[in-house]
């Protein structure tokens, strides 16, 4: 696809270049032996729309490229899974639910969201494009679409949900208002849409900008999203920012004048006005952040090498490899990444190509682990208390305010 030249909103043309991060490759393009140095790479450059504020890429990969078989897995940690259970509980409790409800998950991935619901007899049903992901699902018994969600799709679903959401896949899309003419199609008349996304006011806090690569197409503020939402009938009522991934907000809607719009909300947006969240400038700031974050982490990288320090990654994330290819590490930095993921056991990071080895086959330990899951830091530094103690560093080159 061609560079954007219209806004993938509002269709404006008035665009200004926020950061090139270069020519990368698709960060969930995990290789294999034989294709290593044969990966595609493609424009990642964050831009803006002068018109409706809405930060976004300007390239599109396409999501049969992307989606169709990656390797993400909800439920491979402890922390994914329980804050989706917290959703569980503030749903039940934010709507005083008494009674089983319908619910439907879009971008389920291996039905861990579902699960819980499906764990209290609500009636559930998942759209994942994914096979591989898909094919877990199946295997827990949820009841799983293999398809991208649409408005046509919408169509053949034909039933309505008390719930419906989408956690993680709002800014990924490339079919971004059939999807949303598609939720509020199955939506009830009372229904409520939730949707979980990568808050960017949060990641410029953080300077976060691992969190940008090819999957995620569109980065929003509470502003541009419900101005996206106001152009089919849909509307946020309330909103709840939660500490994962470093800041993911959290929000609720309606139909427009279904619900009263909470004060709660109103405050949220006034805050975002009141800090210039939405302004070009406050990109600019994040830009010369995300330049002096570079220098940090290689001069940290570079003395560590230096001094003889063996360095593994911790993790292989997605989003690690936008920041391993930014950085410009390779194996001379950073000989092997260590997962959990078995799917992604005996592959290679696409464009630095390191390996991705399993943590629990490990025969060695290094002096310094570089973090890679930094949004699992809680939970990773728990788990590791005992190598912290025998002296080995964990360095979280994102660190979360």
């Amino acid at each position: 696809m061609a560079q954007l030249k219209n806004c993938r909103i509002c269709d404006s043309s008035d665009l200004t270049e926020i950061m090139d991060f270069g020519n990368q490759p698709w960060c969930n393009d995990f290789l294999k032996a034989n294709q290593v140095g044969k990966e595609s790479f493609y424009p990642l450059v964050l831009i803006f729309c002068n018109n409706c504020s809405v930060s976004q890429l300007n390239y599109t990969v396409k999501k049969e490229v992307m989606f169709g078989d990656h390797t993400y897995l909800s439920g491979i940690t402890r922390t994914l899974s329980d804050h989706f259970l917290e959703i569980r509980t503030d749903i039940i409790d934010k709507f005083e639910i008494k009674e089983k409800k319908k619910i439907l998950d879009i971008g389920s991935n291996d039905g861990t969201f579902l699960n819980h619901f499906k764990d209290i007899g609500w009636y559930t049903l998942g759209v994942e494009p994914s096979k591989k992901t898909y094919e877990i699902a199946k295997q827990k018994n949820i009841n799983t679409v293999n398809k991208f969600f649409n408005l046509d799709l919408a169509y053949e679903i034909n039933e309505k949900f008390s719930f419906i959401n989408a956690s993680g896949v709002f800014f990924h899309l490339e079919e971004l208002h059939s999807f949303t003419k598609g939720v509020e199609f199955l939506l009830d008349k009372k229904g409520v849409f939730i949707i979980q996304f990568l808050y960017m006011d949060s990641i410029i806090k953080n300077t976060a900008f691992d969190q940008i690569y090819h999957e995620h197409l569109l980065y929003y503020n509470l502003k541009t999203l419900n101005n996206l939402l106001s152009m089919h009938n849909l509307e946020i009522f309330d909103a709840k920012l939660y500490e994962i991934h470093g800041g993911q907000m959290t929000v609720f809607v309606s139909r427009k004048n279904e619900r009263a719009i909470s004060k709660n909300f109103l405050n949220l947006l006034k805050i975002e006005e009141e800090k210039g969240s939405n302004k070009i400038d406050n990109y600019f700031s994040f830009k010369k952040n995300i330049q002096k974050l570079k220098e940090t982490n290689l001069k940290f990288v570079e003395n560590a090498i230096k001094n003889n320090k063996k360095i593994f990654g911790y993790g292989a994330p997605v989003k690690g490899n936008s920041l391993l290819n930014y950085f410009g590490f390779t194996t001379k930095h950073i000989p092997k990444l260590l997962e959990v993921n078995t799917t992604r056991k005996g592959l290679y990071a696409p464009g630095s190509h390191i390996p991705v080895e399993m943590e629990n086959e490990q025969n060695e330990l290094p002096d310094i682990f570089y973090v890679l899951a930094w949004n699992f830091k809680k939970e990773i530094l728990k788990k590791n208390r005992d190598l912290i103690k025998k002296g080995i560093e964990f360095y979280f080159p994102v660190n979360t305010q």
